[in-house]
Formats: structure tokens, sequence, C-alpha cells
């Protein structure tokens, strides 16, 4: 499917509710669980796509929009969400993703970017040349990656509990970090 910004930004909207519905109110031992070392809980995914939404996406949109040449894309901490989940709640986390991807969504909205605004590029620090097409398409598989994992990680608590069904479970079989 070539890139389009009106099913992009409809399948961005949607994130923030379908993780609230699969994760609010859950205990934390689904919730706050992971696949083992160096692996992310369902609760720090919601933190990680906060930072995102925080530092990442329209800042690095707004870089590629400023200039008509090409210029570094201002940098990411793919870590930086470990601050704000020492200082959340779950709850927290879903209702500030919330409201970060309305507001930012809004923005997006507000640009009207044209088809020559969505070929503008900028350096990316390890992919290099990148398109302000190519960043809003990685924004929304990025929200679909993290949905996957966080199904993954919610179905691997139950890895041993299936008994013979794991055979045909593929998710407990998909684990990427």
């Amino acid at each position: 499917m070539p890139f389009s910004l009106p099913y992009t930004l409809a399948l961005l909207a949607r994130t923030p509710a379908s993780l609230n519905t699969l994760l609010r109110d859950l205990p934390q031992s689904w919730t706050h669980a992971n696949e083992g070392p160096d692996t992310w809980s369902p609760f720090e995914v919601i933190g990680h796509l906060l930072h995102c939404e925080q530092t990442d996406w329209l800042p690095r949109l707004r870089s590629i929009l400023a200039s008509t040449a090409p210029r570094p894309l201002p940098p990411f901490d793919r870590f930086g969400h470990i601050p704000l989940c020492q200082a959340n709640s779950l709850p927290d986390l879903l209702d500030a993703f919330a409201a970060s991807r309305a507001d930012g969504l809004h923005e997006l909205a507000s640009l009207n970017l044209t088809p020559a605004q969505l070929k503008l590029q900028g350096i990316h620090p390890i992919f290099g040349t990148v398109s302000a097409a190519n960043l809003l398409a990685t924004w929304a598989v990025h929200d679909l990656t993290h949905i996957h994992q966080i199904s993954r990680v919610l179905a691997f608590q139950y890895r041993h509990a299936v008994g013979p069904w794991e055979q045909y479970l593929s998710v407990l079989h998909t684990r990427t970090s």
C-alpha cells in the first residue's frame, strides 16, 4: 500500500483507545510482567509511546519541514521513558498518552501537509536520509509494533498454562527484543 496521510491519521488516532481498552484495570501481574531480561512490560511500552509523542515524531517532523535541504533530525533517547514510568501509574500514562496523541494529531492535521512537504527530507543519525512520509509511516507502524509487542508479552505470561496448545499459538514463538 502506498503511503496515505489520511490512512496514517486514522490508525494513529485509534492506538490510545485500543491500548486503554486492553490494559486499563488489568492487574499488575499482567501489565508489569515482561518476557525476561532486557525486555519491556506493557507498562513500560506505554511510557515509551508517551515519550515518543513528546520527543520524537513531531519534533522530527518539524525539523524536516523547517528546511528544503535535509538536516540532522533531533536525537531520540530510546530509554527516555524510564523516568516517566518511575513517576506515574499505568492509568496516568494511558491518560497522558491519549492527551498527547490527541494534541499531536491536531497539530499534524493543522499542518495541511502537501505532497511536496511529504517529500522533504531529514537526516536520521542511523538511517541517513528519510522523508517526512517515511517518518509518518514509521510512526503508524511503530504503534502497531508495540501493540504486537504488548499482545506478545501478555500471551507470554500464559506460555506454560496453555499446555499442548502452545504449538499452535504463534504469538508464543515470535519473541523479539
